[in-house]
């Protein structure tokens, strides 16, 4: 692993430590050049996802994106980061499951949609006005209104 601060090739692991449900290795790595401590995660990869988006363009599928995505829609809200990196990884997984590594992005938008209604509401509608594409304020009393009877 390449140190981030001077480049060089050589550092050590002084310590690892699975995460809570066993997904991810944590390691703290030592520079032998310039001493420097930083941190790397790894994460079980089962196949190369491809995401199909709507205009039939095709992406690898980006862990980082879908992160990115779900905590835009939780911005200033009082979360928990376990939660959401369960929520994270419990996507990831069913994704992976599923045979086809061809994805498409309703599938993920829905999956992302599934979890955010489990850890917080607003953050499930502010996703739900982008991805539905709400165009005036009267789409979101029409969605909140359908989610309250199902």
């Amino acid at each position: 692993m390449r140190c981030p601060f001077c480049g060089e090739e050589d550092t050590q692991v002084k310590d690892s430590r699975a995460s809570e449900d066993g997904s991810t290795i944590r390691r703290r790595r030592l520079c032998s050049s310039c001493g420097s401590r930083f941190t790397t995660f790894e994460r079980i990869q089962l196949r190369d996802l491809i995401v199909i988006k709507r205009n039939g363009k095709k992406n690898p599928f980006d862990r980082d994106k879908l992160s990115k995505s779900l905590l835009m829609a939780l911005r200033k809200r009082q979360t928990d980061d376990d939660a959401i990196e369960r929520a994270i990884n419990g996507i990831v997984r069913q994704l992976e499951s599923r045979g086809d590594n061809d994805i498409h992005s309703k599938l993920i938008g829905e999956l992302v949609m599934n979890a955010l209604a489990q850890i917080d509401n607003v953050a499930y509608i502010r996703y739900a006005s982008v991805y539905r594409n709400f165009r005036e304020a009267s789409d979101f009393g029409k969605f909140v209104e359908k989610e309250i009877k199902d």
